[in-house]
């Protein structure tokens, strides 16, 4: 060693002594009068213990879970997964406290003893070769600094000057009575940084080895126990060199304390070192294993809606149980892939919720969450208003029309497939709408909703003369008008837009399925809900301020439609799936009942399709979701076929039930039809446009541009 080092490790260990003198006068003497420096810390060392020192640290990463416990992402700021005792090798154990604190098990928290053997050895070696201070004093230490919330505090726990160095003693000693030493040197092995990126010794055995904590073996031990020390100079993967000499340290110092034989010790030095790493966990939903879109709805849900600090959700040890359907949300998103390649200027967006619970199933969109390539997207497109969804929208009159008394057997004669509106206006001049394609001049409301006649709607809403039934209705399914591009409902119904019945209205896919689940549920509205529970780092279900917990089940309103409508709907939009008129025919799964509506909205600029079970209800919307595009096809071509190709295998090993029957009297049976209502003459469309019922043999391709036609 050259002289100027040994000089300025000579210096080290000159201040060490005075520092453990000084430690030695102040905790034997802890109040003394006058001035100095004892004097000025003698308050300081009668402290009790902070909180920080009392909680079970550090809580490490926050786990999100599938409805099956497969894991979906983690949240951390350091990558750390606490575990217990007996989740460590005691060769682990071992080589750590060999290394940092061979005397751990004979001292109170404060070894000075131990300390100026370390400055000598060290001093005698030209490096460090073992730790000065205990490994009480260092979890102390790591403690106070990973807890810190300021500047300053950070600057308090790393400070070199005798002052920190008495608190820490004093907060040695005191955690030494409170704890065992068995859990102090647990603590000690979740906190402390192994390079890499890892905290703590569960995430290093994972990072360089590849193996959990428990399954650690000498060599291995004995090269993350010399890392505590220079993580960055002795890491065995960018400096396998280092690291092999480092380690030799430390079996040398296991060998001289007999707990390692000369055969093991020549055996292992003679070797290089072997790791066998593997990424890091997952961090955010960027890293989601499935489901990136569904993840980031989570995150919102936590820090918005139940109000989980980021903090606390990134460093809290939480265990977030969803409600994804891991196999639905996979299913899903290859369906979407088969009918839209990834990045493709068309989204397609498949939102699947479970009726009666709310439970959100998948989320799937043909993009990447998150990263910054073309094909990706940091929107969750599946829960933002951004087209209209087309005649999706007439249920909800149809629903407002039986519950205001007019049954499904209601006829409405619109003779050349155009119609005037009698009660609403586009602007200054008359609302007309048109058909697409020849559609009967009368039909009844089973017949319209099956066909997705524009015409029959327009008038059944001149038949309501307000619009606000169906928008009211449309609310108390489960549909929201308050995203910042929505026109609010009060203003809807304010302006009495005629249009509502077609769709025009900005919808959430999310809104769409929700919607469609409270027919599925026999009337009973759930707010969609992606979180099961949240446990908080003990197992325990996390509280709020109150004391209870955050997540307390589903938010239902049952009868929030009135069952018989809701089942005779449901009922009715069977045909649309499996009557030859129906709009939605490429949806059809056999052996399952699917209540079915497509929609389209004016100039095919975007287009959907909602298939609902008494257990499943899913929304599939396609559009270009940052500007105009034409589709090429209606709500029966690609939405219906997405739909069909994910639920199709999802279904083929889960049988589904048959919907309640529906309410005879709002079908109009025994009754006599009602005579046609007159209309108006042709006028000029200016409303939504539906297609003819579908051929499924004639559609031309993915992109819906062959010679087919569907809505």
């Amino acid at each position: 060693m050259s002289t100027p080092a040994r000089t300025r490790v000579l210096v080290k260990l000159a201040t060490l002594i005075v520092v453990a003198g000084a430690l030695v006068a102040a905790l034997a003497l802890p109040v003394v009068g006058g001035a100095g420096v004892v004097a000025r810390n003698s308050a300081t060392l009668l402290d009790a213990l902070p909180v920080e020192l009392t909680d079970a640290t550090p809580a490490g990463n926050s786990r999100v879970l599938a409805a099956d416990g497969s894991l979906i992402t983690s949240f951390y700021a350091n990558n750390r997964t606490v575990v217990t005792s007996d989740q460590i090798a005691d060769v682990m154990k071992q080589a750590l406290v060999d290394i940092e604190d061979s005397r751990f098990y004979q001292h109170n928290g404060l070894d000075v003893q131990g300390t100026l053997r370390a400055a000598v050895t060290n001093v005698a070696a030209g490096s460090v070769q073992e730790g000065g201070s205990t490994l009480t004093q260092q979890l102390v230490k790591q403690t106070l600094l990973e807890t810190a919330d300021t500047a300053e505090d950070r600057q308090a726990a790393t400070e070199q000057d005798i002052g920190r160095k008495l608190r820490e003693a004093r907060l040695a000693l005191a955690l030494e009575e409170t704890y065992d030493k068995d859990e102090i040197l647990t603590r000690y092995l979740n906190i402390v940084y192994f390079g890499q990126g890892a905290y703590g010794i569960q995430a290093a055995a994972q990072k360089y080895f590849s193996v959990d904590a428990a399954d650690l073996t000498l060599p291995q031990a004995a090269m993350l126990a010399g890392l505590v020390q220079s993580p960055a100079n002795d890491d065995p993967i960018t400096n396998p060199e280092n690291a092999q000499n480092r380690r030799n340290q430390v079996l040398q110092r296991m060998s001289d304390l007999g707990h390692v034989t000369e055969a093991e010790l020549a055996e292992i030095s003679g070797q290089p070192v072997q790791v066998a790493p593997s990424p890091n966990a997952p961090n955010g939903c960027i890293d989601a294993t499935v489901g990136g879109f569904f993840c980031a709805y989570v995150a919102g849900y936590l820090t918005g809606t139940l109000g989980i600090s980021q903090e606390q959700l990134d460093d809290g040890g939480l265990t977030i149980q969803t409600t994804l359907d891991a196999q639905l949300q996979t299913l899903g998103d290859q369906a979407v892939l088969t009918t839209l390649p990834m990045g493709d200027p068309l989204a397609g967006m498949f939102t699947a919720i479970a009726p009666g619970t709310g439970h959100v199933l998948a989320m799937s969109v043909n993009r990447q969450y998150g990263c910054a390539d073309p094909q990706c997207e940091s929107v969750v497109l599946n829960t933002v208003a951004s087209k209209g969804a087309g005649s999706t929208y007439k249920v909800f009159t149809a629903a407002a029309a039986l519950e205001a008394g007019l049954p499904a057997s209601t006829v409405i004669s619109t003779p050349g497939n155009r119609y005037t509106s009698r009660v609403y206006t586009n602007g200054s001049q008359p609302y007309s709408v048109e058909n697409v394609g020849n559609y009967p001049d009368t039909l009844d409301m089973v017949g319209a909703l099956v066909r997705s006649s524009n015409t029959y709607f327009l008038a059944l809403e001149d038949r309501l003369g307000s619009v606000e039934g169906p928008v009211r209705m449309a609310e108390r399914m489960g549909m929201n008008f308050d995203q910042p591009n929505q026109t609010p409902a009060d203003r809807i119904i304010a302006e009495n837009r005629g249009s509502f019945t077609l769709g025009a209205e900005a919808t959430s896919p999310l809104d769409l399925a929700n919607a469609y689940a409270t027919l599925g549920a026999q009337g009973t509205q759930c707010d969609p809900v992606p979180v099961l529970q949240v446990l908080d780092r003990n197992g325990e279900p996390l509280t709020g301020d109150d004391g209870r917990p955050l997540v307390t089940g589903d938010n239902c309103t049952p009868n929030s439609i009135p069952a018989n409508i809701a089942n005779t709907l449901a009922n009715i939009l069977v045909g649309d799936t499996a009557s030859p008129e129906g709009t939605g025919t490429r949806a059809a799964i056999p052996g399952h009942q699917i209540a079915g509506k497509t929609g389209t909205s004016q100039g095919r600029d975007s287009v959907a399709f909602v298939g609902v079970m008494p257990e499943y209800a899913v929304s599939v919307m396609v559009f270009n979701p940052k500007t105009q595009q034409d589709v090429g096809g209606y709500g029966g071509n690609m939405p219906a076929t997405i739909f069909r190709d994910a639920m199709t295998p999802y279904l083929a090993d889960k049988p589904t039930a048959a919907f309640p029957p529906a309410d005879p009297a709002l079908l109009g049976q025994n009754q006599p039809p009602p005579p046609p209502a007159p209309v108006d003459g042709p006028a000029p469309a200016t409303g939504d446009a539906d297609g003819p019922p579908a051929n499924p043999g004639t559609w031309g391709g993915n992109r819906g541009g062959g010679g087919g036609r569907g809505n």
